[in-house]
């Protein structure tokens, strides 16, 4: 080897360790967010226990991060392409980890919902932007597919993942150094910030002010709606007094932006078909996926007995086979096929797992009745994560990454809100009086979570056309 081509493959090795570590930094920042409600679930019963709380009370504590961090990621998406994408992303992180922290001492519940809400800003200004910076820094192509494989393997992981640490924590150390560690992560991902990522882009323009006003009261609304609905009943006060106002401002949000000069939702952003179909599968990944994380805990704790810890262990198998199907498997496919293959194989197995789960009966076993669909749950969401994040920024331009990822994520979370509340509607109405009765209510709901998926699985495999459509 010349001289010349020694320093080239040091600078080409050079180059890719630093690609490597801003993938660690954005993927660190993913985990962050999608782990503060599995890390601080499992601490629920001791948060409880020290001040006091009533049910009703200690449910704030993951309401007010689901609703800030719903409500507020079409705003954050459009402000990371307006003001920055880098900058954007280091106040989110830098929100979220100072929050962790006061959290961490809380002195009183007040602090304590206070401080989550801020976690949920700090988590809606930087997932979005994260999204868009990882495509500035790896172009389309085989080493996006890669990245993007690797990034959201993180994320898909990291809920059940910060249940199992969270519970691990809180019995080792007490809940308060759950909030330590997300202090601790947070801080190494900011220290990363300025050191391995691009500026990312930004495009100066005015911020859609009625367009803001209208989507942040409608989305916050609606998420705090949902979330009451599913604690409190669908027909209290407070539930269709939230819900109603929500839809007439959401509406009217649409009205407005059909005829904003800078809209903050560019309305011709949907016409991308890989935007849409990645959306779809977003919403029936979460609302199976988290359905399951729901359901299954009632059933493994409620019907056969387990402990809490035991039934949080159970589900680490799929979080391990989708942490290495995204990893390993999804990045080659989408490299030789696209989003659009992997979706369609990955829905099919979800759909698939939850009709297994259908069969679990009142004294099921572990590894006949309820691996087997862990196990295909863990690999079609290791197909269907990483693809539904490459396929929301296929063709869409650079100026509109940011509220591309914003509405990808928006989707995961109407998933894991209104889909899982439906889910839950299903089995309530379904179910019976005594054990059997409530597996009953359980079977039904994943009998709908199976054909969501299935069917979401038809529909991408026939939309083939318009997946080349860019913005």
């Amino acid at each position: 080897m010349t001289g010349a081509n020694r320093v080239q493959a040091q600078q080409r090795a050079s180059f890719e360790t630093r690609r490597g570590l801003s993938l660690a930094v954005l993927a660190g920042a993913l985990g962050l967010d999608l782990s503060g409600l599995g890390l601080l679930n499992a601490a629920l019963p001791s948060v409880g226990a020290e001040f006091a709380l009533a049910d009703a009370t200690l449910q704030l504590t993951m309401t007010a991060y689901a609703v800030t961090f719903a409500g507020l990621l079409l705003l954050a998406g459009r402000s990371a392409d307006v003001f920055g994408h880098r900058t954007v992303f280091s106040l989110g992180v830098a929100a979220f980890t100072v929050a962790a922290f006061v959290c961490a001492v809380a002195p009183t519940v007040e602090v304590l919902i206070a401080a989550r809400a801020v976690q949920g800003i700090g988590a809606a200004l930087s997932a979005p932007a994260a999204l868009a910076l990882l495509a500035a820094v790896f172009p389309e192509g085989p080493a996006r597919n890669r990245a993007m494989s690797v990034y959201a393997s993180v994320g898909a992981a990291s809920f059940s993942a910060g249940v199992v640490l969270g519970g691990l924590l809180t019995g080792l150390f007490g809940w308060r150094w759950v909030l330590v560690f997300s202090v601790v992560v947070g801080a190494v991902v900011l220290a990363g910030i300025g050191a391995f990522l691009p500026p990312g882009n930004r495009r100066r323009q005015q911020l859609d002010l009625p367009g803001t006003a209208l989507v942040t009261a409608g989305l916050l609304l609606a998420v705090f709606g949902v979330s009451n609905g599913g604690a409190k009943g669908w027909t209290e006060p407070v539930t269709v007094g939230t819900l109603a106002p929500a839809v007439v401002l959401l509406v009217a949000f649409l009205l407005w932006e059909r005829r904003a000069p800078d809209p903050l939702l560019p309305l011709t952003i949907f016409r991308s078909v890989p935007l849409r179909i990645s959306g779809l599968a977003a919403l029936l990944n979460y609302t199976a996926g988290v359905g399951l994380l729901f359901f299954a805990p009632l059933y493994m704790q409620g019907v056969l007995g387990y402990s809490a810890a035991a039934s949080g262990l159970a589900v680490v198998p799929s979080s391990v086979i989708l942490f290495l199907t995204a990893t390993f498997v999804t990045g080659r496919m989408l490299s030789r096929w696209g989003p659009r293959p992997p979706m369609i194989v990955g829905l099919a197995l979800i759909g698939t797992a939850m009709t297994a789960w259908t069969f679990t009966p009142v004294d099921g076993d572990y590894w006949r009745h309820l691996l087997p669909g862990l196990l295909l749950t863990g690999v079609g969401q290791g197909l269907v994560f990483p693809a539904m994040t490459v396929g929301s920024l296929t063709r869409v331009a650079t100026h509109l990454h940011g509220v591309a990822g914003a509405l990808n994520v928006t989707a995961q979370q109407i998933g894991s809100s209104v889909g899982v509340a439906a889910l839950v509607a299903i089995a309530a109405v379904a179910a019976a009086p005594g054990t059997n009765g409530a597996l009953a209510g359980y079977h039904a709901a994943y009998l709908a979570a199976a054909a969501l998926s299935f069917a979401g699985a038809l529909v991408i495999a026939f939309t083939r056309s318009g997946w080349g459509a860019e913005q």
